[in-house]
């Protein structure tokens, strides 16, 4: 899971561009919608799911470790919520389309008190994984970062021998920055993760229209 503890700490640009979408997202999260996924804003009945899902082997051997109990996904929730509301942290849902059952989740925590840079990391349940839904999720996501949120820059760590992980990062047209060190301990061992970033003007770049051609 990207969620420690210690992100209840006070966290710690690039130049402005197009104009920011006003929302009151700090609020409640608005839907996103598109290719087959919604996300919405985690909610305190989505533990169970959340909890079956996300705690197997094969889902956590990468991540720190996800809240074991029921009663701790829900602190977790609470915790979301939380932080949201303060402005810090987006965690959104993510729902197959025509469910409504979370089967992952995308969080969004900033770096910056102006959430000029940010960073992201995202967990989904293993039967989910080669769906689309990642992809998907991860446009959704990105729009809503670079547009309502008015970040610059994105940051994600992935561990380095997490092929799939880091695969879907360079499918987003995420650079690689370098490798950080035994930067994560991962069940008494320390790993070493890549520090990969997306930039807003290349998300725009890439998102933009063709341009129309006039004969």
């Amino acid at each position: 899971m990207p969620y420690h503890s210690d992100y209840d700490r006070e966290p710690m640009t690039w130049p402005a561009a197009p104009p920011v979408v006003t929302s009151d997202w700090r609020t409640g999260l608005p839907v996103l919608q598109a290719g087959g996924v919604s996300l919405r804003e985690v909610r305190r009945s989505d533990a169970p799911a959340l909890l079956a899902l996300l705690t197997t082997e094969e889902v956590s051997r990468f991540i720190a470790p996800p809240p074991s109990t029921v009663e701790a996904w829900e602190k977790f929730i609470a915790w979301c919520q939380r932080k949201r509301a303060a402005g810090e942290y987006v965690c959104f849902a993510v729902v197959p389309e025509g469910g409504d059952t979370a089967v992952g989740l995308f969080q969004v925590r900033r770096l910056d008190p102006s959430f000029a840079t940010a960073s992201w990391g995202v967990v989904l349940g293993s039967p989910f994984w080669g769906t689309g839904i990642f992809m998907a999720g991860a446009e959704l996501v990105l729009d809503f970062v670079f547009t309502t949120l008015g970040v610059q820059r994105l940051e994600a760590r992935s561990v380095v021998r997490n092929g799939r992980a880091n695969g879907s990062l360079k499918k987003l047209h995420a650079t690689c920055e370098g490798v950080l060190r035994r930067s994560l301990c991962l069940r008494g061992e320390w790993v070493d993760e890549g520090l990969w970033s997306i930039l807003a003007e290349e998300w725009w770049l890439r998102s933009a229209p063709p341009p129309t051609i006039v004969h």
